[in-house]
């Protein structure tokens, strides 16, 4: 973990809880498979890793999550957050407040811990429309069987954490925090843009998952997308409005903080020194 980086009322702190990694197969193109194998083409290896990341807040509040990671639920190649947050004096009792990005394992399986749970203390808040859905049986039947885990995650959440779930709509969600939607990868997926004046952070949860591909070519994307022309289209979009307006970004997959530049069509991003 590096020094935290302040943000209006939050120093704002990322834990990495593993490595995922996705395999090359994974990834499409909107132009199609002939131009993905050229893009691809000086890529090494059959997998791309990525940063599986939670991120803390302390301010006056006390101290806030976005995101949990996977806990130990994939094995013992993730969990790393929960010791590297105790070392770093976040005791699991002490986090009063989990905020999601969206409900998939890599996010909210650190919620869990057996049959409990793992944060005793916290209300956990989740986007009000990604709840609805994950938690609907007719939204169910329009995923194949393969896509159906956010699904049996959310009926966990609710049969474990119930009474600690709160659904939040989007706009401003506290003091120096907006919830704003990112729609695509999942229906009611969320970014965080948190501080004031021209200083924010915008945490996009799984807006961009590899900015060495992606921000070169935002027409490349994984199949983790539910939806993946208007995951295409927020992820655009984010990415402008980043960089117009000069915020600082991360998110459940990047390996740090960055700036983001416009160069033509496509986008550099310039990692925060530190």
């Amino acid at each position: 973990m590096n020094a935290p980086l302040r943000f209006g009322r939050y120093a704002v702190s990322r834990f990495i809880d593993g490595v995922y990694k996705a395999p090359v197969g994974h990834l499409i193109h909107r132009q199609g498979a002939d131009v993905l194998a050229t893009v691809l083409a000086g890529l090494e290896g059959e997998t791309v890793d990525m940063d599986v990341n939670c991120f803390a807040l302390s301010g006056p509040d006390g101290v806030w999550l976005i995101d949990a990671g996977c806990g130990t639920a994939w094995g013992a190649a993730y969990g790393h957050a929960r010791p590297a947050m105790i070392a770093a004096g976040i005791q699991p009792e002490g986090v009063s407040r989990v905020i999601l990005t969206h409900i998939h394992g890599d996010h909210a399986l650190g919620l869990i811990d057996g049959d409990r749970p793992y944060f005793p203390n916290a209300e956990i808040w989740v986007p009000e429309a990604d709840l609805a859905f994950f938690s609907s049986a007719e939204a169910r039947k329009t995923l194949p069987p393969a896509r159906q885990g956010g699904f049996d995650l959310a009926a966990r959440l609710l049969d474990i954490c119930g009474a600690m779930l709160r659904p939040i709509p989007m706009g401003t969600v506290a003091e120096d925090i907006e919830a704003i939607a990112m729609p695509g990868h999942t229906p009611g997926h969320a970014g965080y843009l948190i501080g004031n004046g021209d200083k924010r952070l915008l945490l996009w949860g799984d807006v961009l998952h590899v900015s060495a591909l992606q921000a070169a070519d935002p027409d490349i994307a994984f199949v983790y997308d539910i939806d993946s022309e208007l995951a295409y289209a927020t992820r655009l979009a984010a990415l402008a409005e980043a960089a117009d307006h000069g915020w600082l970004v991360s998110g459940g997959h990047l390996g740090g903080f960055f700036h983001i530049e416009r160069q033509g069509d496509s986008f550099r991003f310039v990692p925060q020194p530190g």
